[in-house]
């Protein structure tokens, strides 16, 4: 492998990409702790906790995204992050609001998703029920 001074990083979504760039530096939170990664680190895996991951661009831009729980493969100088939810904040202060009201909304929104799939199988169920004593 050859030296690197900076490492294409892409954070998945399941429905989208959250960032796709150069990075010279990754800090995130695995579940035995947090560890930082530079271009030329060893290729590895790991399962990532919810947490706060930190970039630092080419520019010396810090970007911070707070995700959710996940997957980070590193090959080469290639690094792929992904994560069931995660948001992109301007700063740690603001990151807090946004992941509060972020996974709020998904989770409220999953909650409903969970209740109408819920009265749709009982009310398979009960057509069917209905179809087998019509039957009788």
């Amino acid at each position: 492998m050859s030296m690197a001074s900076d490492m294409l990083v892409t954070l998945h979504l399941p429905t989208r990409t959250l960032f796709a760039g150069r990075a010279k530096q990754l800090f995130a939170v695995a579940q035995n702790g947090s560890f930082g990664i530079l271009p030329n680190h060893i290729d590895f895996v790991t399962a990532l906790v919810p947490s706060v991951l930190t970039l630092r661009t080419p520019e010396d831009e810090e970007l911070v995204f707070g995700i959710d729980e996940g997957m980070l493969v590193k090959k080469g100088h290639v690094v792929d992050v992904a994560v069931r939810r995660g948001v992109w904040g301007d700063d740690l202060n603001t990151l807090r609001v946004t992941v509060r009201e972020t996974f709020v909304e998904m989770d409220e929104n999953e909650r409903v998703a969970r209740s109408a799939l819920s009265r749709l199988e009982a009310n398979m169920v009960r057509r069917f029920a209905e179809l087998r004593g019509a039957k009788t």
